[in-house]
């Protein structure tokens, strides 16, 4: 399992009537969210796009921001694009993104879908309906607001302790997130745990960590989903498997009894015990409902676990009718890197990038050292040969000095990777020799950071800036087992060529492989069926439903694909 950090060279549930959550107040969202939907084209086709790209760089005034108050929207960054001759974008990616936000304040949330090919795979009109709720939920309940006063100070004293309360008091409840692992794993994460909150009817909640305010705008409107600096759970970021608070000790242990305690801790560790692993198939009726908080812990992408639980099964039906595109979808909706982080993928785009007929990315990620490897180089060429992503070079002596074609194909390079010794080798092997099609070969790295680092707000930068611009390629090479790679190519919709972990130093064959999907793969999935719940009974579960399948990197491993026809 990577450990992947700043890597930087590198119906069940809807929030209806049947929320767990839900009350009058819920309700009114829900037939809020559901006129936004029906009501969606007309005001992007007829109103928005139509408006803004046709107008001077201006300020205009846009319904559907804040509640009770016109939303400015500043579409200086859109408009000037458009004066340059960008092709017309639908800058809300069809009803994903909301107008309202000051664009000044983050400019990638507006302005990345100008980087980008246009969505592959567009989001439902229940998906849309469904992040209208969780978007009224997050302001309704979420910090500053007197619930989530009143549900912190029952944390403080343990007056939500017992299996007569109600988690529903309020309407709300709450998933904390810690802040966990390296980079991807918590971007993985982030996007899991997401979702989890949205079928479960909870506020989502960041523990910021040292650097998660660095890399991410907020995604909400008039709320944070950044946990506040004075919640009062002391330690919570030391729980773990064995915590009398652990999802697997009630399951299990407790037999679902919730008395005496302020909260459930959930671990979902890639390691995490079977017990543990429970919460996989809970279909947050056993006594989740009568905990208001809950507290996550993981380092993996969990959603294909999740699309293993049957009672969640006709609401992911509907919010994702291509289960290829749940990543996809979900982290192009929540995560905008914040201004410093997009201004280093523009300039290395606009400098290395831009003017290529055709960019390839080629993640590296390495974990038998530091050092660099030659089987590695070895099984990077073997595969951009393989699957003809780059050309062969003229042998020494047959016409290594002839010049390329006076309109010459060009092709641009981007490797990201700790070491930069496979960078300039590949860069030197098209510097010395000419391509065998006479396409301009160039290749470019932004960093290289020799080793990996933890919670290091600068390095962790490095590290989102390359995985975005591995996301603005036209087709990418990633590292098996990557969480870097996972979020590279997801980021972009990218259907990635992953490279087999090699074993004794050898490379693997074939040395790579075109994946199923653009869906990151999960290393700790549940091992056993939710209708069964036998944790000590083995079972595969890659063969339990036909979207969830063996990863092809990490065989143990399970990822989300569309149905094989």
């Amino acid at each position: 399992m990577e450990r992947e950090s700043s890597t930087p060279a590198s119906s069940w549930l809807g929030i209806d009537e049947a929320a767990p959550f839900a009350g009058k107040k819920a309700t009114k969202d829900a037939a809020a969210a559901d006129a936004f939907v029906r009501r969606w084209p007309k005001v992007v086709n007829a109103t928005l796009v139509a408006f803004i790209m046709t107008m001077p760089p201006l300020l205009i005034l846009l319904g559907g921001g804040r509640p009770g108050a016109p939303a400015v929207w500043i579409k200086s960054t859109v408009a000037s694009l458009a004066a340059r001759g960008e092709p017309k974008k639908d800058v809300l990616l069809g009803g994903l993104l909301l107008p309202g936000f000051d664009e000044q304040s983050c400019v990638s949330r507006y302005q990345s879908v100008y980087y980008r090919k246009n969505m592959t795979r567009p989001p439902s009109p229940h998906l849309l309906r469904r992040l209208r709720q969780q978007e009224a939920l997050q302001r309704r309940c979420g910090p500053g607001t007197e619930p989530y006063r009143r549900a912190s100070e029952r944390l403080r004293s343990g007056q939500n302790a017992g299996d007569d309360f109600v988690a529903t008091v309020d309407g709300c409840g709450y998933l904390v997130l810690i802040s966990y692992r390296g980079l991807g794993n918590r971007i993985l994460s982030i996007t899991s745990a997401f979702l989890y909150a949205m079928l479960t009817g909870r506020v989502l909640l960041l523990d910021p960590g040292k650097t998660m305010a660095d890399l991410f705008c907020e995604p909400f409107q008039a709320t944070s989903w950044m946990l506040p600096g004075d919640f009062p759970l002391e330690h919570f970021r030391d729980l773990g498997e064995d915590a009398p608070e652990s999802y697997g000790n009630v399951a299990v242990n407790r037999s679902g009894s919730v008395a005496g305690l302020r909260f459930v801790y959930a671990h979902l560790d890639h390691a995490a015990t079977p017990a543990n692993r429970l919460l996989y198939c809970d279909d947050h009726r056993q006594f989740l409902h009568r905990v208001q908080w809950v507290i996550l812990r993981t380092d993996s992408y969990i959603v294909p676990g999740i699309f293993l639980n049957p009672a969640y099964k006709e609401e992911l039906d509907m919010m994702f009718p291509n289960k290829d595109a749940v990543f996809y979808l979900l982290s192009r909706y929540l995560l905008h890197p914040t201004n410093d982080v997009w201004g280093m993928v523009t300039r290395f785009y606009h400098s290395y990038l831009k003017n290529a007929d055709e960019r390839l990315g080629v993640q590296i990620r390495v974990f038998d050292g530091d050092e660099p490897f030659q089987h590695i180089l070895d099984q990077i060429l073997a595969c951009t040969s393989q699957e003809h992503l780059l050309p062969g070079v003229v042998v020494s002596g047959h016409g290594g000095g002839v010049a390329p074609p006076p309109i010459a194909r060009s092709k641009a390079v981007l490797t990201t990777g700790l070491n930069s010794w496979y960078h300039d080798s590949i860069r030197d092997m098209y510097w010395r020799s000419p391509s065998a099609t006479g396409e301009v070969v160039s290749v470019h790295q932004p960093s290289h950071e020799l080793h990996q680092h933890f919670f290091r707000s600068t390095h962790d930068m490095k590290a989102l800036a390359e995985m975005y611009l591995l996301s603005l390629t036209d087709k990418i090479v990633t590292s098996g087992w990557s969480t870097f790679g996972y979020v590279g190519a997801g980021l972009g919709g990218l259907t990635p060529y992953i490279m087999i972990k090699p074993e004794n130093h050898t490379v693997p064959n074939p040395p790579c492989v075109r994946a199923m999907s653009m869906e990151p793969c999960d290393h700790g999935p549940p091992y056993f069926e939710c209708t069964k719940k036998e944790i000590d009974k083995i079972i595969d579960t890659g063969n339990l439903v036909p979207h969830v399948r063996s990863c092809e990197d990490v065989p143990w491993g399970r990822k989300l694909a569309d149905p094989i026809s």
